[in-house]
C-alpha cells in the first residue's frame, strides 16, 4: 500500500556555459558525457526507486545546471524512466528549467508529450545590458521567442526567474523589470536578490566590497546596491507584483492564487523528496543525504552492486535539529509557522521551546504573531538570516 508523498529532484549538470555569479554544481560538457550521464542517471533511478515502493511521487523538478539542454531523446529517456521506475500521482506537478537560448519548438513538444507541465525560465532580466553583466547567453529577445512558443504548446504553469540588487541597478530599473514581467502574465514570479558566493567570478570582482556592505561600512564603490536601497526594491516588488494579483507566499516568490510551487514548498515545509543525479540532496524519514558531487566519481559507481554507493553524505536529524529545521525553513514562508504543527510534529509546545527567543523577537518587531502563526515582519525579512539563525538551539 502506497501512503507517501514524495518529491523528486533530477539534477542535470551541464550549462553551455558557467554564469559570472553562479555557484551551483554545473559545468560545460561534451555531447557523449551527457550521454553517458543519462544513461548512469537511469540507472540510479531504478535502484533508488526500489526503495520507495510505498512512495508516490506529487512533484518532480528537473533542475540543473540547465535540464533544457539535453536533446529531444535524452530528455524522453528520463521522463519514461521517471513515469516507469515510480509511482507518479496523475495530478503531479512537473517542473524542468529551461534557460533561453537552449529552448527549441521540438524539444517543448517532446517535454509536453511527456508529462512536464511546468517550466520555469531562467530570465534573470529582460535588460541586454544586465544579461551581459550576468555572464547569460541568451537576449531578452530570445526570451520573448521562447515563451510565445511555450504558450503556444499549450504551456499553461510558466515560472519566471528574475534578480534583483544586481551592480548598478535602481528601483527605477526594477520598475522596467517589473511592467515587462506583469505584461507576460506568468503564472508564477521569483524575484532573487543577488548573493555575492565565494568561488564565483562576481566574488572575485564584488567580494570586498560586499564585505564592507555586510559590516555597515561605506563601499569604495556604489556598483553594489547598499542595504537600503536593496530593501527598496524588494518593497517595490513586492507591493507591485501583490497589486497585479500574485500571492506572495515566500521571500522571493509570488504566485497566481492556485499557482504556488507545489515542490519548492516540499522543502521549506520539511516534506521529503528524493534526489537523484551528482550532488543532488535528499531529505527522507528525517535523513538527509547528499550524492557524490564529482562527475568521474559518479560515473565509475556499479549502483547496481552497491544501491547507496552514490550517497557521499548522510545526516540522521535528531529532534533538536529537525526543530530547527522547522523554524528557519517554515519561516521563509510569508504565512509563517503555525504552532500546533510545531506541537504535531514534535510532541513539544512551541513557546516551551522558543519562548524566551519568541519574546526577544517580538519586543525587536522582527516576527509576528497571527492567531496560531508566528511569521517574520517586514523588518524581520531585512534580517531574515539574523531572525533564523536566532532559532538555532
Amino acid at each position: 500500500m502506497r501512503n507517501r508523498n514524495i518529491g523528486l529532484y533530477i539534477h542535470i549538470p551541464f550549462c553551455i556555459r558557467k554564469c559570472q555569479y553562479c555557484d551551483f554544481l554545473s559545468f560545460a560538457a561534451e555531447e557523449e558525457e551527457k550521454e553517458q550521464y543519462v544513461k548512469q542517471l537511469l540507472i540510479e533511478m531504478k535502484v533508488r526507486s526500489a526503495q520507495q515502493k510505498d512512495c508516490v511521487v506529487d512533484t518532480v523538478f528537473l533542475g540543473g545546471g540547465t535540464p533544457s539542454i539535453l536533446n529531444e531523446k535524452q530528455i524522453e529517456k528520463i521522463m519514461q524512466g521517471i513515469f516507469t521506475c515510480f509511482h507518479v500521482d496523475e495530478n503531479a506537478e512537473i517542473t524542468m528549467e529551461m534557460n533561453p537560448k537552449t529552448v527549441t519548438e521540438e524539444k517543448l513538444k517532446v517535454c509536453k508529450e511527456n508529462g512536464i507541465n511546468r517550466i520555469s525560465f531562467g530570465v534573470q532580466s529582460f535588460d541586454d545590458n544586465y544579461l551581459k553583466l550576468l555572464g547569460r547567453i541568451h537576449s531578452a529577445k530570445d526570451f520573448y521567442e521562447n515563451y510565445e512558443m511555450a504558450r503556444k504548446i499549450g504551456f499553461s504553469n510558466i515560472n519566471v526567474d528574475l534578480m534583483s540588487a544586481l551592480p548598478g541597478q535602481k528601483v527605477s530599473d526594477i520598475q522596467k523589470e517589473l511592467k515587462k514581467a506583469v505584461e507576460l502574465s506568468p503564472e508564477h514570479i521569483s524575484f532573487y536578490g543577488l548573493i555575492i558566493e565565494e568561488g564565483t567570478y562576481f566574488y572575485e570582482k564584488y567580494g570586498q566590497e560586499d564585505k564592507r556592505r555586510e559590516e555597515g561600512k561605506e563601499s569604495a564603490a556604489d556598483d553594489l546596491p547598499g542595504e537600503e536601497l536593496e530593501r527598496e526594491m524588494y518593497q517595490c516588488i513586492s507591493e507591485t507584483l501583490k497589486g497585479k494579483g500574485y500571492v506572495h507566499y515566500e521571500i522571493s516568490n509570488y504566485g497566481k492564487p492556485g499557482y504556488q510551487c507545489r515542490h519548492n514548498l516540499k522543502y521549506w515545509e520539511r516534506k521529503e523528496y528524493l534526489g537523484l543525479g551528482l550532488g543532488a540532496a535528499s531529505l527522507m524519514e528525517n535523513v538527509r543525504y547528499g550524492n557524490i558531487r564529482e562527475l568521474k566519481e559518479y560515473m565509475e559507481k556499479d549502483f547496481s552492486v552497491d544501491r547507496n554507493s552514490m550517497i557521499m553524505e548522510k545526516e540522521i536529524l535528531d529532534k533538536k535539529a529537525c526543530m530547527e529545521e522547522f523554524m528557519f525553513l517554515g519561516l521563509r514562508k510569508m504565512e509563517g509557522i503555525r504552532k500546533d504543527d510545531f506541537f504535531q510534529g514534535f510532541q513539544k509546545t512551541y513557546d516551551e521551546v522558543y519562548g524566551k527567543v519568541h519574546n526577544t523577537l517580538l519586543e525587536k518587531e522582527l516576527i509576528q504573531e497571527a492567531g496560531d502563526y508566528v511569521r517574520l515582519s517586514e523588518k524581520g525579512i531585512d534580517v531574515s538570516n539574523y531572525v533564523m539563525a536566532e532559532y538555532l538551539l
